[in-house]
């Protein structure tokens, strides 16, 4: 299927034919279904056909049961799939079998332990030894975040905040212009349009002149935006283009640990992170949910290493090619003088992360917290354990508030967010919507000293399954920016009444019910 769209770029205006849905994905997902109910009916037909088959199915169901019982899983996780694998004869089983499983094969392993250990290594005692003499609290913290996810604390580094894509648009034009070196891309949607092709005529152009240039995107997030084969046509222009986890049909979680990064890095001295996906809803060239509102970050200095190396990472784990040594693209000597710290980090599923980085983090702004804990998300689809969290911080009497969208962009989510809204409301959380459209920016900040801006949802998508990044900030100056564009957020929004929300049976009952399955969408 096909379809002609109009393209702006620096240029002016042109019609392009582009592939709607491309035909690799159709084949992919036909192959997945074909897959699954090949298993699923071969199964029944040796239940119907062989004697006593049946008595193997019930002893399988009640270890699918066992074991997702006895898994480390949050119960919240849990209780859908074991509502599944009850409800559905024989199909639930089978099909938590092939999608839930998160066992990776031995090669795979390797090429992880190979890329990490290729990761950079900074010294950061130094910054460690001044935060723990500036403030215990804030030590522990970091100390906890750069365990968790691999990463390191940093000083000297600037940081510039944009709370509005196009703002976050025009500065990367004008870094990307400067690069000498290598420019490097992560982005889980790019769409053709005056914002990728903007940054397409550069990149093209720097690569031409030998620019190290390389491109990740994800190829499910863009599943329709993209043409099935868009990486070999950027490798034509010169471009070292990967999709990261190309779908390829196969029956397991493939659906599942997307990259949801957002990253460039021009020359290991600037990068930027943030909401922002290259398409032109993101910088309101074109309109589909009212204003979108999203956020981004400039990083200037040593930090920037960091997402460097969470970049290079995630290259190496999508070519065939022998793990190269990243030790160049770390030496740019970058350092700009700054009191504050941060800390650029990854998040990602298990097993390759073993604990839940960014919601532990979440969790712990939410409960060390004093006076405010300010937060900005598209989705509110969280667990109990985190819910929790955040009614108990409004208990203690810490101001509590949370910003989402008034015009969603998925109504069933929107249902799911809604959802939470009456418990926390009870609790004295005061909840804002953006009236004028959709947020989509994820942001949380506590007492003028903890923020993080980055890609985290709250939602299972983000905090469980995604590969996502983010940047932790504690004494920042930034911070004043952030907090600034919270309260003038809240200023154009909806301050939600608990009477303001329908209520009815029914939509107790719709509520009700996909707050249950949440976790599996």
């Amino acid at each position: 299927m096909k379809k002609k769209i109009i393209i702006y770029d620096q240029h002016g205006a042109k019609e392009k034919e582009i592939n709607y849905i491309p035909v690799r994905f159709i084949i992919a997902m036909l192959l997945i279904v074909l897959e699954t109910l090949g298993v699923i009916a071969i199964t029944i037909l040796c239940a119907i056909h062989i004697p006593y088959f049946y008595l193997a199915l019930y002893a399988t169901q009640i270890f699918c049961v066992l074991k997702i019982i006895n898994s480390e899983e949050n119960p919240d996780y849990k209780i859908p799939w074991l509502l599944f694998v009850l409800i559905v004869p024989v199909a639930g089983f089978m099909i938590y079998f092939m999608f839930y499983n998160r066992k990776l094969s031995r090669k795979y392993i390797k090429r992880i332990v190979d890329t990490y250990n290729n990761q950079i290594h900074t010294d950061d005692k130094q910054a460690f030894s001044e935060l723990e003499h500036d403030n215990k609290a804030a030590y522990l913290n970091a100390n906890q975040l750069c365990k968790m996810s691999s990463t390191h604390l940093y000083r000297n580094t600037s940081a510039k905040y944009f709370d509005m894509g196009e703002k976050l648009f025009a500065c990367m034009l004008e870094e990307i212009k400067k690069a000498e070196k290598f420019i490097f891309l992560e982005y889980f949607t790019i769409e053709e349009g005056l914002f990728w092709n903007s940054i397409l005529d550069i990149l093209k152009e720097k690569a031409a002149n030998g620019v190290d240039v390389r491109v990740i995107y994800d190829d499910i997030g863009c599943m329709g935006t993209l043409p099935g084969n868009y990486y070999k046509v950027l490798q034509k222009s010169g471009i070292k283009a990967v999709c990261f986890s190309r779908l390829r049909g196969q029956a397991n979680n493939e659906f599942n640990n997307r990259s949801h990064r957002k990253i460039m890095v021009i020359d290991g001295k600037v990068g930027f992170t943030g909401g922002v996906n290259i398409a032109d809803e993101y910088i309101n060239e074109k309109t589909l949910f009212g204003l979108w509102k999203d956020v981004g970050v400039r990083l200037q200095g040593e930090a920037v290493a960091e997402l460097t190396s969470i970049f290079l990472a995630d290259y190496e784990l999508n070519v065939k090619t022998p793990v190269e040594d990243h030790t160049a693209y770390y030496n740019s000597n970058s350092s700009v003088p700054n009191d504050g710290y941060m800390i650029p980090f990854g998040d990602g599923p298990g097993p390759i992360f073993k604990h839940r980085v960014a919601k532990t983090m979440i969790m712990n702004m939410l409960n060390q917290s004093e006076n405010y804990v300010y937060m900005m998300t598209p989705y509110l689809i969280i667990d109990n354990e985190l819910c929790q969290a955040i009614e108990n911080t409004a208990l203690r009497g810490v101001d509590v508030r949370l910003i989402t969208p008034h015009i969603p962009d998925k109504k069933l989510i929107f249902v799911m967010t809604r959802s939470h809204y009456k418990r926390l409301m009870d609790a004295g959380v005061k909840i804002y919507e953006f009236e004028p459209g959709f947020v989509h920016a994820k942001v949380y900040l506590s007492d003028d000293k903890y923020g993080i801006v980055g890609t985290i949802n709250l939602d299972y998508r983000s905090l469980v399954h995604h590969f996502e990044n983010g940047v932790w900030f504690y004494n920042h100056e930034v911070l004043k920016e952030v907090k600034a564009d919270l309260e003038n957020t809240m200023g154009i929004s909806i301050s939600i009444e608990e009477n303001s929300i329908k209520n009815t049976l029914l939509q107790r009952f719709i509520r009700a019910v996909v707050r249950i399955f949440s976790p599996m969408l």
